[in-house]
């Protein structure tokens, strides 16, 4: 398959993953293959606020008021999103559902389009290498290269190859007690939706640890088999 053709069926998916395990890059790269849409939970409401819609005014008064958007706020905004046309061919979901609530909501905003949930895809990770990946993490401030303590080191100490630049930062929470704080929550939050979609028959795992090409490889034939 080389990219979208007209006969796909369209294909919803749903990326479950930690923060580092790679979801936004492998999310761009299934859009660019088979034509699919991200849609993550904040843009789509920064979008309908911006747009005036009635549900991005309902949710622009909740976040005024210091309040979280309800789920039925962030259902419509999604009925709306979902009914424009780019969307037709499928979309990846990001950041929602977090909830089995949620879950059953989207599937109920599925059914009235004849559509469903195509896979919710786990991006697996190992916990304790997820907090070296990403407290080892360190960039250059002057081009934002991308370096690590452990896998990547500049070739001359304290100096980028890309731009020669010497500052060097780290994320305020990338280190190693905020890392495994953020993965126990993930995994407290998650484990439902992982059982949810299980019992439907539609969770799919990939083991999210290894190389970003080969990860998008499984990606791929997963896609590939729901849109046939």
């Amino acid at each position: 398959m080389d990219g979208p053709q007209a006969s796909q069926s369209a294909a919803n998916l749903i990326l479950l993953g930690p923060p580092g395990a790679g979801k936004g890059t492998q999310a761009r790269m299934l859009q660019e293959r088979f034509g699919l849409v991200q849609l993550s939970t904040g843009d789509l409401l920064r979008a309908a606020v911006a747009a005036g819609t009635e549900a991005g005014k309902q949710a622009k008064a909740v976040m005024e008021a210091g309040n979280l958007v309800s789920d039925d706020i962030v259902i419509a905004i999604l009925r709306d999103r979902l009914a424009e046309d780019d969307c037709a061919r499928g979309v990846i979901l990001d950041g929602f559902p977090r909830t089995t609530a949620q879950a059953e909501a989207l599937d109920g905003l599925m059914a009235e389009s004849g559509s469903k949930i195509s896979a919710a895809i786990s991006l697996e990770v190992d916990d304790d290498a997820m907090v070296t990946r990403v407290a080892g993490r360190f960039t250059c401030a002057n081009c934002g290269e991308g370096y690590h303590d452990e896998f990547k080191q500049p070739r001359t100490e304290g100096k980028c190859d890309k731009c020669g630049g010497t500052d060097m930062t780290r994320r305020a929470d990338d280190n190693a007690e905020t890392v495994s704080q953020r993965l126990k929550a993930y995994h407290a939050q998650t484990a439902p939706l992982i059982a949810y979609y299980d019992n439907k028959g539609a969770l799919k795992r990939v083991d999210a640890m290894g190389d970003i090409d080969a990860i998008a490889k499984e990606l791929t034939a997963i896609v590939e088999q729901v849109v046939a």
